[in-house]
């Protein structure tokens, strides 16, 4: 069934949903990965939530002064959430998918993104803390090779070069970046994960994929490298995912998934190639994955929906306004 509207309230209600039933089974089985969801759906709700003042401007220009603004975050306490957030810190100043477990970067960046989001980052962490949670991404960079571990159990992949770059970002080093890791290895690295046909893999000879991409452009981006790589070759990779149905996979005859939609509009736009995708056959594709009456987005159409697809859905749809 084609639709042409996202179900605004039907997406927040499930989010909402989701979040609140701390006994359903989606919620419990997610354990291991809960801080992020906790990241998704609250991101999420700010997304579908537009800007009052830019919602003011486009009633007063559609003559229209019946419609009302709705604030779809109200949904969630932000003192819930941020206490959620908080009891996954651990002593060694990282972030563990839920109270515990051991601390990753991957639920650290997630932890750190959810406290700026509610801008609670500064009230809630002290500077002390921040730093903490700093030396700690810092940690576990590689001084051989400059990649990053994603915890202290040691796997190495380029989405821990993007968790680590964006994470210490996101606490405040910006020139002092280079005081707390070695930024020309961690560039080396990323860039020693380029393939022949300019795209990313997660380690040195792995196969180029969408998501790596994502993290390899935003990490050379956020570490004031993305010039070294060429961005109309790697561009036209990545507009070549696009498939007949309108939707992005990640990979060469991979099926088009919405999660993509993310990873590969949000590399074009820091290559500044966004127009070089059919938005209006994208944007139809999304929307066909939608439950209307339950909320939710899925992956592909008339499959389950979850919390993952749809923010990332969501938050490819920001990116084609």
């Amino acid at each position: 069934m084609a639709h042409k509207v996202l179900h605004k309230e039907a997406h927040a209600r499930y989010v909402v949903s989701f979040q609140k039933d701390k006994k359903g089974y989606e919620y419990v089985a997610s354990e291991y990965l809960r801080l992020s969801g906790i990241y998704w759906g609250t991101t999420a709700l700010m997304l579908l939530t537009t800007k009052e003042e830019e919602y003011k401007e486009k009633d007063k220009n559609n003559n229209n002064p019946t419609t009302q603004f709705v604030d779809y975050t109200k949904g969630l306490s932000a003192d819930e959430v941020v206490a959620d957030v908080l009891e996954c810190r651990n002593a060694d100043g990282g972030f563990a998918s839920a109270p515990g477990h051991d601390s990753h970067l991957l639920y650290t960046l997630s932890a750190v993104q959810v406290l700026c989001n509610y801008d609670r980052l500064h009230k809630e962490l002290s500077e002390e803390q921040r730093r903490e949670t700093a030396k700690w991404v810092a940690s576990l960079q590689s001084e051989e090779d400059g990649s990053f571990k994603g915890d202290k159990w040691g796997e190495v992949d380029t989405r821990f070069s993007y968790c680590a770059s964006s994470c210490l970002r996101l606490l405040g080093f910006g020139p002092e970046l280079g005081d707390i890791i070695d930024v020309e290895k961690a560039v080396s690295f990323v860039l020693s994960c380029r393939n022949f046909d300019e795209g990313f893999g997660a380690r040195p000879g792995d196969e180029t994929h969408a998501g790596q991409v994502f993290c390899c452009v935003g990490a050379l981006a956020l570490l004031d490298a993305l010039d070294r790589v060429d961005a109309d070759r790697l561009a036209w990779w990545l507009c070549e995912r696009q498939t007949e149905g309108g939707g992005l996979n990640g990979r060469p005859q991979k099926k088009q998934d919405v999660c993509y939609t993310w990873w590969v509009l949000s590399s074009l736009s820091m290559l500044g190639r966004l127009h070089w995708v059919d938005r209006t056959a994208l944007v139809a594709f999304i929307l066909s994955c939608q439950d209307p009456e339950e909320g939710g987005i899925s992956d592909r159409p008339d499959d389950e929906v979850d919390v993952f697809h749809t923010f990332f859905g969501i938050a490819g749809l920001s990116l084609l306004k």
